[in-house]
């Protein structure tokens, strides 16, 4: 099974959850949840710590961070923070196809035996979990959902993704139509007028 079996699995459970995803996974998230409530960082291994400063600033909001292992292996000093900061809306997930896909395929260290779920709960995720397919994926987002605490999900994959439209925006388009999309379903303003005036 590829990360796209499992995101599909989910993908009309999300209601109106921010979702932060880098590389191949961001194309497959917008594949399947289309919508400027996605953001796609630049930066590989940023996902998960935008996340967190998405999910604490909006508390009532659900949030998810979408991983690769190559991501998840190169912000590690982020996962402490993560579950010291310990924002109860925020779903991370991890797919594991042992390398860095998007740049070639070079393994990663999950290759020789990496536990992600051990480094999550060493880091102090109270909810760590591996699942071996899509339904129970699907089974533990939806429970991750209804309890309402850091949670982190984590699907060995396989490498590969179906034929995918590209995404139409740059990082940077992607970037303000984020915010923007924050400003209208939250009722506030992030951005200030471009023209400098005081609001």
């Amino acid at each position: 099974m590829q990360r796209y079996d499992y995101l599909k699995t989910i993908a009309g459970d999300a209601g109106d959850a921010l979702a932060v995803a880098a590389g191949w996974a961001a194309r497959e998230w917008q594949a399947l949840r289309p919508g400027d409530g996605n953001f796609r960082p630049r930066t590989l291994g940023l996902a998960s710590s935008i996340a967190l400063g998405i999910a604490l600033v909006l508390p009532h909001r659900k949030v998810i961070a979408i991983d690769g292992d190559g991501a998840f292996l190169m912000n590690l000093c982020g996962l402490p923070t993560i579950a010291w900061q310990n924002p109860p809306n925020l779903i991370h997930f991890l797919f594991d196809n042992q390398c860095y896909e998007a740049s070639g395929a070079t393994e990663t260290a999950t290759v020789s035996g990496t536990d992600a779920v051990a480094l999550a709960k060493g880091a102090g995720y109270k909810h760590a979990c591996w699942v071996k397919s899509p339904e129970k994926f699907r089974q533990e987002f939806l429970q991750a959902w209804k309890r309402n605490e850091l949670s982190f999900i984590a699907a060995k994959v396989e490498q590969g993704q179906p034929k995918l439209p590209p995404i139409r925006v740059d990082e940077v388009e992607n970037k303000y139509r984020f915010i923007r999309h924050i400003e209208e379903t939250e009722k506030k303003s992030i951005l200030g007028p471009s023209d400098h005036r005081k609001t």
